[in-house]
C-alpha cells in the first residue's frame, strides 16, 4: 500500500478589486466575505487565512470597517492572517520596474505597519511571469515566490532565477468545498486534483482552497474531516499556510532550475491578447507612469518633502489601475471608465505639482532643467504667451498663462485668456541637475522634406508608387479580422490581412528644426492619418496616429517587412532588454485549436517601452513606443498592433482559445469605436542606440 501523503491546504480568496463587476460592488461583497473570515479566525474555527498577497483589499475593507482594525492587528501579530507584500496585484508585463518597485515599497511598508513579517512573492493569477521580478523581490527582502500561469511541465518546487519558487500545479482556483455536491463527490474531485499535484510533488503537497471573491465555508472544518476519512488511504489534508509548506519542502528547490521568463501556455492559459486590449488604457498607463517618475525626480531635486504624501496617493491610483484585470483591459465598460478617471486625476496631480514648483522657484519661461542621470541634447518644445522672434514656431492656441493659474494671490479673468505659442528650441549637453536657457536653433539643418519624402543625414522615409520605405525597410498598415475577446485575439483561418493603401500625402510642418509629413492610409472603411516627424540630426522618426475607428472585430497593425526571417527579438522588460527566440514560419492561422482546454501557441509577445531586432543577418530595427505593448513575428514581418477591436470579455467561440477565460459579458467600448491614437518611434541601431532613443523619447527634463 502506498504511503499516505501529507497535504497542506491554505484558505484564501483571490481578490480582484474590479473585474466583471465594479470596484464599489465588489467592495460591498468584500465586507461580507472578510467579516466572516475575521469571525472564523477570532473563534479559531480556521487556523489562518492568506489574503492574496496584497494589502489594498485590506485597506478597502478597513475604510468601511475602521472598528475592526485592532482585531486585524491581533490576528496578523499571531500569524493567523497574512497580508502583503504587494499593494495591489499587477500584471508583470504591463508595468515597469519603477512601478513594480513602488508596488512593493508601499505594500511592504503598510503590511509591516500592520505587523506582518513573513512575505511571499505571490503571483498566482498574473498572465505569465517576468524573469526580472525575481531580482526586484530580492531587493525588497522577499526570498520566496509562488506562480502558476506560464509555468511549463515543472515540478511543484523549483529554483527560478535563484529564488525558491512554488508552482501551483492545478492553479489557485480550488472551490470544491463551496460546491453543492455530496461529500463523496467532493472527495472524488479532490483526489483527481491531488493525484495530478502528486505527480509533480514529493511527499508533501500544497492545496489552495478558495477562488475569485469567494468566502470560506462555515463548516470547512467538518467538511475537511469527512473528506479526509474518504481519502485516508492516499492523502491527509491539514489546514495551514503557504509558509508551512515552504518549511516542509525547503530542500527540494534546487532539484529543478529555471533561469528564464515563464510564458509557456501548454499547461495553463496566459491570455496574451490582454497586451493589446483597450490600447487607450495602455497609453494612459505609460503616460502616467512617466509623469509620476518625472514629478518624483523634480520634488526630490527641489527637496520639497511636502508633496511626498500627494505623490504616494497618485501612485496608489496608478497601481489600482495596474491591477491585473484592470490594466489587461478585461473588465466591464464601467470599470474601465473609472480607470480613465483615475488616470486623469494622476495627470492633474503631477502636472499641478510641476507648475507649482516652477512658480515657487521662479522657473521662468525658456528654461530647461535636466532631471536625468545623463547629459541631454536635442530639440525641445516649449510654450509661452509671448510672441518670440528667431524660434521655430509649431502652433498657436488659446488659454491662460500657467503662472497666472498657479499664483494663489490672483485669479484669471476673461481678459487673461490669450494666445499660447508653441516653439522649438535646441539644447546641447545640459548636464544632470543643471538649468539652462532655451535658445533658437543655431546649427545648420540637415532636414529635407517633400510630399513624398522626409529625411536627414541619418534616416530617410520615401514613398514611391504607393510603397513606403524607411532606410529600405518597407512599412505598411494591415487590417486583420479578430473574432476574439479581451483575453485573446481570435484570428480567422488563412486570413493574412488587407493592406491599407496610401491615399494622399502633404507637408504638415517645415522648419529648420523639425519637419512633419502627413500620410493618409485608406482602408476598406476608414481613413487612418499618420503624421511622421523628424528633427534635425535625429536618429529616429516619430509616428503619430490619430483616427476615427468605425468598424468592429478587427486588428490593425503597423507592419515592418525586413529582409530576412526574424528569429530573435530583444524586448524591454522591467527596464532591461531580454532576448526572445521565435519560430518565424509558425502560423497561428493554421494551428487554431479543435479540442477543448487549449490556448493556441502564438508568435506574439509583450514589450514595455520598446524592442530591438539586432541580428548578424542584417535585420536591424528598433521601436520605442508609448503604450503599444505587444508585437508579433511572422516570417520576415514585425507586426505592432495599434488597434484591437473586440466586444466581449470572454468569447466562448474564440478561435484561438477553446474554453472560456471569464464571463461572456458584452463590453461595447472594447470595440474602440471613435477616436483612437497610437505613437511610436522608429530607429536603426544596436543596444546602445535603443537606450539612447529611450533617453530622448522619455527625456526627464522640465521646461
Amino acid at each position: 500500500m502506498p504511503m499516505r501523503k501529507q497535504v497542506i491546504a491554505y484558505l484564501h480568496t483571490h481578490w480582484d478589486r474590479e473585474w466583471y463587476r465594479e470596484f464599489e460592488v465588489f467592495r460591498l461583497r468584500l465586507l461580507r466575505v472578510f467579516d466572516n473570515v475575521l469571525d472564523m479566525l477570532s473563534k479559531n474555527k480556521i487556523p489562518c487565512f492568506y489574503f492574496d498577497g496584497q494589502i489594498s483589499a485590506l485597506e478597502d475593507y478597513l475604510e468601511m470597517r475602521p472598528e475592526k482594525k485592532e482585531l486585524v492587528l491581533g490576528l496578523i501579530r499571531h500569524k493567523k492572517l497574512f497580508i502583503g507584500p504587494f499593494y495591489c496585484l499587477t500584471d508583470e508585463f504591463l508595468t515597469d520596474k519603477t512601478c513594480f518597485s513602488k508596488n512593493l515599497e508601499i505594500g511592504l511598508r503598510k503590511a509591516e505597519q500592520f505587523g506582518c513579517s513573513e512575505f511571499i512573492g505571490y503571483l498566482a493569477d498574473t498572465f505569465g511571469h517576468s524573469q526580472n521580478v525575481v531580482d526586484i523581490l530580492r531587493d525588497f527582502g522577499v526570498d520566496k515566490c509562488m506562480v502558476w500561469r506560464g509555468v511549463g511541465d515543472f515540478p511543484s518546487e523549483f529554483s527560478w532565477c535563484g529564488m525558491d519558487t512554488v508552482n501551483l500545479v492545478r492553479g489557485y482556483f480550488q472551490d470544491v468545498f463551496s460546491l453543492n455536491l455530496s461529500v463523496e463527490k467532493k472527495a472524488e474531485i479532490l483526489k483527481k486534483n491531488l493525484d495530478l499535484i502528486a505527480e509533480k510533488s514529493k511527499n508533501c503537497l500544497l492545496l489552495p482552497i478558495g477562488a475569485d471573491h469567494l468566502g470560506v465555508e462555515e463548516d470547512i472544518d467538518v467538511q475537511m474531516e469527512s473528506v479526509n476519512e474518504l481519502l485516508k488511504d492516499n492523502y491527509h489534508i491539514k489546514l495551514g499556510s503557504p509558509f508551512d509548506y515552504f518549511r516542509q519542502v525547503e530542500n527540494n528547490f534546487k532539484d529543478f532550475i529555471w533561469d528564464d521568463e515563464l510564458r509557456d501556455n501548454s499547461k495553463t492559459f496566459i491570455l496574451q491578447g490582454c497586451y493589446s486590449s483597450r490600447l487607450d488604457l495602455k497609453r494612459e498607463n505609460v503616460e502616467c507612469t512617466y509623469l509620476l517618475d518625472l514629478v518624483s525626480r523634480f520634488v526630490k531635486q527641489q527637496k520639497e518633502v511636502g508633496y511626498n504624501r500627494v505623490i504616494e496617493y497618485a501612485y496608489k491610483l496608478l497601481l489600482q489601475n495596474q491591477a491585473h484585470d484592470s490594466i489587461c483591459g478585461c473588465s466591464t465598460d464601467d470599470v474601465h471608465s473609472e480607470n480613465l478617471i483615475r488616470y486623469k486625476k494622476i495627470k492633474q496631480i503631477a502636472n499641478t505639482i510641476i507648475d507649482e514648483l516652477k512658480f515657487k522657484n521662479h522657473f521662468e519661461e525658456k528654461k530647461i532643467l535636466n532631471l536625468s542621470a545623463k547629459p541631454f541634447s536635442g530639440i525641445v518644445e516649449f510654450q509661452t504667451t509671448s510672441k518670440l522672434e528667431g524660434y521655430d514656431r509649431v502652433s498657436v492656441s488659446k488659454g491662460f498663462d500657467k503662472y497666472l493659474l498657479t499664483d494663489t494671490q490672483r485669479i484669471p479673468v476673461t481678459e487673461d485668456y490669450t494666445n499660447i505659442y508653441t516653439y522649438l528650441a535646441e539644447v546641447s549637453n545640459v548636464e544632470p541637475g543643471e538649468i539652462e536657457y532655451l535658445m533658437p536653433a543655431v546649427t545648420n539643418s540637415d532636414l529635407k522634406i517633400s510630399d513624398s519624402s522626409i529625411e536627414n543625414s541619418n534616416i530617410a522615409l520615401k514613398i514611391i508608387n504607393g510603397n513606403m520605405t524607411i532606410n529600405g525597410i518597407r512599412f505598411s498598415l494591415i487590417d486583420f479580422a479578430d473574432y476574439g475577446d479581451s483575453y485573446n485575439s481570435g484570428p480567422k483561418a488563412d486570413d493574412y490581412g488587407c493592406e491599407l493603401k496610401i491615399l494622399r500625402t502633404r507637408v504638415l510642418l517645415q522648419t529648420s528644426s523639425r519637419v512633419s509629413l502627413k500620410i493618409d492610409f485608406e482602408g476598406a472603411w476608414d481613413v487612418v492619418p499618420l503624421v511622421v516627424s523628424l528633427d534635425k540630426h535625429s536618429t529616429y522618426l516619430k509616428f503619430d496616429f490619430n483616427w476615427i475607428n468605425t468598424q468592429k472585430n478587427h486588428l490593425l497593425v503597423a507592419a515592418f517587412e525586413l529582409e530576412n526571417p526574424i528569429r530573435e527579438v530583444f524586448s524591454e522588460d522591467m527596464n532591461v532588454l531580454i532576448k526572445r527566440n521565435f519560430e518565424p514560419n509558425y502560423d497561428i492561422r493554421k494551428n487554431l485549436p479543435k479540442t477543448r482546454g487549449i490556448e493556441t501557441k502564438t508568435n506574439t509577445a509583450p514589450m514595455q517601452r520598446g524592442l530591438l531586432i539586432d541580428e548578424d543577418c542584417g535585420n536591424n530595427i528598433g521601436i520605442i513606443t508609448k503604450g503599444l505593448t505587444q508585437y508579433e513575428i511572422y516570417r520576415n514581418n514585425l507586426y505592432v498592433p495599434i488597434l484591437r477591436s473586440t466586444g466581449v470579455i470572454s468569447n466562448p467561440d474564440n478561435t484561438a482559445r477553446s474554453t472560456p477565460a471569464g464571463p461572456p459579458l458584452e463590453v461595447k467600448t472594447l470595440q474602440q469605436i471613435g477616436e483612437n491614437k497610437a505613437e511610436f518611434y522608429l530607429f536603426f541601431g544596436n543596444h546602445n542606440a535603443f537606450f539612447d532613443v529611450i533617453d530622448q523619447v522619455y527625456s526627464y527634463v522640465i521646461i
